[in-house]
């Protein structure tokens, strides 16, 4: 079956979960590849949302964390605060599936604003529980596009933190997850290098060439020296994915 990059990226995201993790999941991309996991080969991945929902099983992705479809489909929900001081910080959460407006060389976040702090030229929405998330999940995955206009080489305010400034953001903190281990995109797969913690390409997708990564990456990227080619997906992952979204276009409609 013919597939868009959008859809490679997806359903190599939703390759990354395992059956049994327990995943706190971000609105949007890590929503779609979290579901589309639990959907395929993943039927025993623990779904938890911002609101306090646990276990969740939508039928349809969700507009926003406050989506009556998360609290209908769930096993349980808590109080946020209970979420938060219990389940995240008490390292109850395996992975964080987090999506961002920018990323950068060592994998921090920015959703909060875009130019200078005093003067931005756009205004984000902001952190949200991903701060949290990031710090406290045992190991964070992040989805998004691939443009310069994300990537860039230093963010432009670091909402959720990955390795700090200089990659040595999380040395010496205790009780703290691993941080980012994977960010995949429409074009890769990357992983933090294990010294310097600068993201490297481990995986590029089928038909991608590294000229293609080099353009859209703001900053010099590197490749693993083994690099990989990204498995295509299949026919199954494609039809329930395909599935999924037809029927939140029809339920957003009001069909």
């Amino acid at each position: 079956m013919e597939y868009t990059s959008s859809e490679m990226m997806t359903v190599t995201a939703a390759r990354a979960l395992e059956n049994g993790m327990t995943c706190f999941v971000g609105i949007g991309l890590p929503s779609e590849a979290a579901n589309l996991a639990r959907l395929t080969h993943a039927p025993d991945v623990v779904l938890i949302y911002e609101s306090g929902t646990l276990q969740t099983k939508p039928e349809v992705l969700p507009l926003s964390i406050g989506d009556g479809e998360l609290a209908e489909s769930a096993l349980t929900t808590v109080a946020v605060p209970e979420m938060f001081r219990y389940w995240l910080q008490g390292g109850k959460i395996s992975v964080g599936f987090l999506g961002t407006a920018q990323i950068d060389r060592y994998a921090n976040l920015n959703t909060t604003l875009i130019g200078d702090y005093h003067d931005p030229k756009v205004r984000l929405p902001g952190g949200g529980g991903a701060p949290e998330i990031a710090t406290n999940a045992g190991e964070v995955f992040v989805t998004l596009k691939h443009s310069k206009r994300a990537f860039v080489k230093d963010v432009d305010f670091v909402t959720t933190l990955g390795f700090g400034r200089d990659g040595k953001g999380r040395d010496g903190v205790p009780n703290i997850g691993k941080g980012p281990t994977r960010v995949i995109t429409d074009l890769c797969v990357m992983k933090p290098d294990p010294e310097s913690k600068e993201l490297t390409v481990v995986s590029l997708h089928p038909g991608v060439s590294r000229e293609e990564v080099c353009d859209a990456t703001g900053w010099e990227i590197r490749f693993a020296g083994d690099l990989e080619s990204t498995p295509e997906p299949s026919s199954h992952e494609l039809e329930i994915l395909r599935e999924l979204k037809e029927r939140t276009e029809r339920q957003h409609a009001g069909e």
